[in-house]
């Protein structure tokens, strides 16, 4: 009996060893193209989340049952023999303590995302030299989902991964594919993050790990105090938006969070929330409906 305990422990610290940071599912829509029989897009479908799912991209050991998951949904417009237009969606959730629940912690909209590939090409990541737009995007993606799990955990938890990503933008921009200068806009991977690691976002990431760890995380055990964090945790993102006004990193939580927040705040236990939804409506007029309909 205890040479198969000790069998089966091993076989279990096998597979966490084994286990890797994301349980990602990408999806490629081709219907733009008018070529969705090509193989080429099922092919570079499958390429991606071995590339993602198998590849170690981090020093920390993630259990299976931990793994981040998230989705990359690529939208392929036009395919030019191997130059790819096309544009990205992606998200990333990370679960709630004693609950089924998993809340949403990225989710963005990708619209300057065009790369070159050929079909078997295999996909490697070197952090230290320009391999593609396709690879540069990709990682860049992954380790803000890292920096941005990190974040919900640990206070400023994320910035070694942010700093990763830095570092991919750093070299991206030596390219001609838009979206990694400073100058590409104010939606661009650059602006994004730029500002994450500015300090005039360090209370907006302090707000992000008691948003979830001491707000979402509690909810089972205390609603009521859950609830007061997140409406303090809005005080703060309202603060950082008068600091500076209309940012990415704003409205890509708002993105992300809008639905949830709206929920949060119609239900458990009451509290006066009058004043956080004129609070919403102004640092997040493109939700103002939601903001309007939640019942106080």
């Amino acid at each position: 009996m205890h040479n198969l305990i000790g069998f089966c422990l091993f076989l279990f610290g096998c597979a966490a060893l084994n286990a890797q940071e994301f349980n990602c599912d990408v999806t490629i829509n081709a219907e733009q193209t008018g070529n969705t029989q090509l193989s080429v897009f099922k092919t570079l479908e499958t390429a991606l989340e071995e590339f993602i799912n198998k590849s170690v991209w981090t020093d920390v050991e993630y259990l299976p049952q931990e793994r981040i998951k998230c989705s990359f949904f690529i939208n392929v417009a036009a395919i030019d023999n191997s130059l790819f237009t096309a544009t990205i969606q992606v998200q990333a959730s990370r679960p709630v303590y004693n609950s089924g629940y998993t809340s949403p912690i990225v989710n963005f909209n990708d619209t300057d995302f065009n790369f070159e590939y050929l079909e078997y090409e295999p996909l490697v990541y070197n952090p230290n030299a320009d391999q593609g737009n396709l690879i540069a995007v990709i990682t860049y993606y992954l380790y803000t989902i890292l920096g941005a799990e990190a974040d919900t955990f640990e206070e400023n938890g994320g910035t070694k991964y942010y700093k990763q990503a830095k570092q991919i933008v750093n070299i991206a921009q030596a390219t001609q594919s838009t979206g990694w200068q400073a100058s590409s806009g104010v939606n661009s991977r650059f602006r994004y993050n730029d500002d994450i690691l500015s300090g005039i976002f360090k209370d907006y990431r302090k707000a992000m790990y008691t948003y979830h760890l001491k707000g979402l995380d509690t909810m089972e055990s205390d609603a009521k105090s859950a609830k007061k964090e997140i409406l303090n945790v809005i005080k703060v993102l309202e603060k950082t938006n008068n600091e500076r006004k209309n940012t990415f990193v704003m409205r890509a939580f708002f993105d992300a969070k809008y639905n949830e927040l709206a929920r949060i705040l119609s239900g458990g236990p009451k509290e006066n929330v009058a004043e956080v939804i004129e609070t919403l409506k102004n640092i997040s007029p493109s939700y103002v409906q939601d903001w309007t309909a939640i019942t106080q």
